[in-house]
């Protein structure tokens, strides 16, 4: 080890791979995936035949074989490796390294389980989504609050198929609020089912990433899988179940107290929104920010709040998220104390 010119440390780490037919995934097509490591790291990457050479700045260099060894053990489990696999790797072997910025909504420093599907096996790819998975296996309530992008809902859907499967509940039930985003239900064709269906298509989407079609399709006619607009869920006592709201800041308050007050034995609410984009009349003030207001703080019930740091998509959408962000920061509240949207 030494210092370079900048007086920062410089590292090299060695490693070396038992099962050569898992190389040409671990490296990508084209060695995109090494090639994304280097770039996100700044460090340089040499391989030669089953062993590689990493040199760089010493921490980067640590977290780069930590983000191979995880990568390796993936593929020798069976599972997929791709871009964004690499990325996600990448951020949380990151926040796990000596000093990495913490905040209370950090993940733990311990892997995590990764949440089984019928598909595949699904693993954080931010310290809040592995916070936000922890909390939703250990409270009755969570909440999920951040830009679109950063996986509340899929990862909710996760945690749904999951327990469903593993026998910790006997129902998933999936809600919406039917708000217009500059649309309105009564012009649409169709009866209300068809009305609504559009708005809860991100729902069905999710569920049948996790799920074979057909068995998606058996447990929705038999009422296992149950995904519904928030106004069915009035007079309902929810028990053994888990439950998630998504898009929870169309809700009006009247709404959301009636939702969370369905909470019944055995069950888990999972609540998620995006506060700064309320699609609700300029004078309607958003369920999810009164619920914020009230609950934040009591007993079984968490908050993770995601930010353009935990988006997942296309790069682009980070930048989009940001630049948003930036916008509103600059231009303040709108008239009445409600959030730009």
């Amino acid at each position: 080890m030494n210092s370079g010119e900048s007086g920062e440390s410089v590292g090299a780490a060695h490693m070396r791979f038992d099962d050569n037919s898992l190389l040409a995934m671990l490296f990508g097509e084209h060695d995109r995936h090494i090639a994304q490591i280097e770039h996100a790291l700044g460090v340089i990457i040499a391989s030669r035949g089953n062993e590689l050479e990493i040199s760089g700045p010493t921490e980067e260099v640590g977290v780069a074989e930590a983000v191979l060894s995880e990568l390796y053990a993936r593929l020798k489990q069976g599972e997929r490796v791709n871009r964004s696999e690499v990325d996600g790797a990448i951020r949380m072997a990151g926040a796990r390294r000596p000093g990495a910025d913490a905040d209370a909504d950090a993940a733990p420093q311990a892997p995590i389980e990764p949440i089984q599907t019928r598909k595949h096996p699904i693993a954080p790819r931010s310290p809040r989504q592995a916070a936000y998975i922890e909390a939703m296996r250990s409270h009755e309530l969570v909440f999920g609050l951040g830009p679109a992008g950063t996986g509340k809902t899929y990862l909710a859907v996760a945690v749904a198929v999951s327990m469903y499967l593993s026998g910790q509940v006997d129902r998933i039930i999936l809600s919406r609020p039917a708000v217009e985003a500059g649309e309105h239900l009564g012009f649409l064709p169709g009866d209300i089912k068809e009305k609504v269906d559009p708005y809860l298509r991100p729902l069905y989407d999710a569920l049948n990433d996790m799920m074979p079609t057909d068995a998606v399709l058996r447990r929705l006619e038999s009422g296992e899988i149950e995904i519904a607009p928030l106004a069915f869920m009035r007079g309902r006592t929810l028990s053994n179940a888990i439950v998630i709201l998504d898009e929870a800041q169309n809700s009006t308050p009247v709404q959301m107290k009636m939702f969370l007050t369905r909470l019944g034995e055995y069950s888990r609410m999972v609540v998620t929104g995006d506060l700064s984009q309320v699609d609700l009349p300029i004078a309607a003030r958003s369920g999810l920010a009164e619920a914020v207001d009230v609950l934040e703080g009591m007993k079984g019930a968490a908050f993770i709040r995601f930010s353009s740091d935990d988006v997942v998509r296309n790069p682009l959408v980070t930048r989009i998220v940001r630049a948003y962000e930036k916008r509103e920061k600059e231009a303040g509240p709108a008239p009445g104390g409600k959030k730009r949207s």
